[in-house]
């Protein structure tokens, strides 16, 4: 496992952990930064970051996007999976649109349910090709 992909997958965990506890997005980060068993790398705190300050955004853009779901009905690990992939898809420029697609559908495929991975791979590739009317 790369450490983007590590990354990706600890961003998710702090993710859902502050979303399960009722918590402002990613507020749980700045615990488990501080947490050696578990360590949460820089690009794992960039992607938590960028979620944080591009939230309502994404939120808005997933759900434009989401045929038939609202954020509510979704999985919480699928939602913040979008969350990620979109983040980068808009927001990070070294990273590939297909690579971010790719890592959010692996996630799912190891972490969600067995319809996940089409979902998440059909609403980010959706959001692949809006890319050049939802920023700038």
């Amino acid at each position: 496992m790369s450490a983007r992909t590590k990354s990706r997958k600890r961003a998710l965990d702090i993710l859902f952990e502050s979303e399960a506890q009722n918590l402002p997005t990613g507020g749980t980060l700045a615990e488990r930064v501080g947490d050696a068993e578990y360590p949460v790398n820089e690009y794992a705190v960039a992607l938590i970051e960028g979620v944080i300050a591009h939230r309502e955004r994404l939120d808005e853009i997933i759900a434009d996007n989401a045929k038939d779901w609202t954020l509510d009905r979704m999985p919480a690990v699928d939602r913040n999976l979008l969350r990620i992939g979109a983040y980068e898809i808009l927001y990070v420029d070294d990273v590939p649109d297909a690579v971010a697609v790719s890592e959010a559908v692996n996630l799912a495929s190891d972490l969600s349910t067995d319809e996940s991975p089409s979902f998440v791979n059909g609403l980010l590739s959706r959001i692949v090709e809006l890319k050049p009317t939802l920023i700038g």
